[in-house]
């Protein structure tokens, strides 16, 4: 994607272009790896970072009618974009966030005995509240214990008043296709709901997030929770050609210096000059999520470095990553490209958020995540919301 036939408002120092429509594809191709199961979406975190109130409309206009976030207050804040979707609360209810789920008509994922008691002590009406069961079996994060388990199962009075719609739980190495902890977990579950079916009467499960899907049709059961595919993102070390890139980031070149003698560049003299070379200066830094590990960190770093790209040429990093600023390489770019007021390809077609979490030392969620607000942001596609 070029930015030739975008309408950049003057001030732009970069811009984030996040595609709808490559968002509705992604979706599509999960629902196409798992066509007997219902496609949930993980859209917490701001939809990770790149805008749920824009993204959440546009998957639930194809069809998505289960939205996922971590917070009571990220639900509240996301129903007026989404009416009639179920939206539910991965970190479930506490006594100060339960009045928010019957306010907004949330649904909590109930985590331990205690949400439970949270939920059914939040009756104000005689009719069962919806909720998931979230089940730990593996992850040892959230969800209800093996003990609380066997307690549920003793006790049915336990589940008065909560209408129990999906038993679910979470898989912690579904990006590794061998990891014998993923049959584990899928035997766990279904071991475990099957117990529950007779305190609550045939319920839906759900195991699998993004990776899982291509686990195989064993793990799809009811529904699937799709997040990091639906951006673009990757999780297994081949790329799933299917999946499109979403997001797009660009920053303005501000400077280009020629220097033809022995310097340093950046903080801390982090990278030497040897020889001429052309050196360009893009209005990003780590203020603005590009994270300060993508560069070099000292003289004597000798870690790959990431690449920008300027029409299509590359231009690597070189220095350090600061708050405000980022310098490149621009000696193999042709003058007439690069010059101050075009833009630099940080994230894109040539070098994806995968690209740069792997040279920052990272994951791609987490790049996307810390993509600052400072970016001036365009939505392209997406044309039925």
């Amino acid at each position: 994607m070029r930015l030739h036939d975008i309408d950049i408002p003057p001030g732009a120092s970069s811009v984030l272009i996040v595609d709808l429509d490559a968002i509705t594809h992604n979706y599509r191709q999960i629902q196409a790896q798992a066509p007997t199961a219902e496609v949930g979406v993980s859209i917490k975190s701001d939809a990770y970072g790149l805008g749920a109130a824009k993204i959440a409309p546009a998957l639930a206009a194809i069809g998505c009618k289960t939205f996922f976030v971590a917070t009571a207050v990220e639900g509240a804040n996301l129903r007026p974009a989404l009416p009639d979707a179920e939206i539910v609360i991965l970190n479930g209810p506490d006594p100060d966030t339960a009045p928010l789920f019957g306010k907004h008509g949330l649904t909590p994922a109930l985590n331990s005995l205690m949400q439970i008691e949270v939920w059914r002590a939040a009756a104000g009406d005689p009719s069962a509240k919806p909720a998931y069961l979230h089940l730990d079996t593996g992850m040892s994060r959230l969800g209800l214990s093996n003990t609380e388990i066997d307690q549920l199962c003793a006790d049915p009075t336990l589940l008065n008043g909560i209408e129990v719609t999906v038993v679910m739980s979470h898989l912690a190495c579904a990006d590794e296709l061998k990891s014998p902890l993923n049959a584990q977990q899928r035997e766990r579950l279904l071991a475990a709901a099957a117990k529950l079916s007779a305190l609550t009467g045939a319920v839906r499960t759900s195991l699998a997030n993004s990776a899982g899907v291509y686990l195989g049709t064993d793990y799809h059961l009811d529904m699937v929770r799709a997040g990091a595919s639906i951006y673009g993102l990757d999780f297994f070390d081949q790329k799933l050609s299917s999946m499109q890139q979403v997001v797009h980031l660009f920053a303005k070149i501000l400077q280009v210096r020629d220097i033809d003698k022995p310097a340093t560049v950046g903080y801390g003299a982090a990278h030497r000059i040897g020889g001429p070379r052309r050196i360009a200066t893009l209005a990003t830094g780590y203020g603005d999520g590009y994270l300060r590990t993508a560069g070099r960190l000292s003289a004597t770093d000798k870690r790959p470095t990431a690449t920008t790209f300027i029409d299509g040429i590359a231009a690597p990093v070189v220095g350090r990553v600061s708050m405000d600023l980022l310098t490149v390489d621009v000696s193999g770019v042709p003058e007439a490209a690069a010059q101050p007021g075009n833009y630099a390809e940080l994230i894109g077609d040539h070098f994806s958020a995968d690209d740069l979490a792997d040279v920052a030392g990272t994951i791609g969620y987490e790049v996307l995540t810390r993509l600052g607000q400072r970016h001036h942001r365009i939505y392209r596609g997406g044309d039925s919301v």
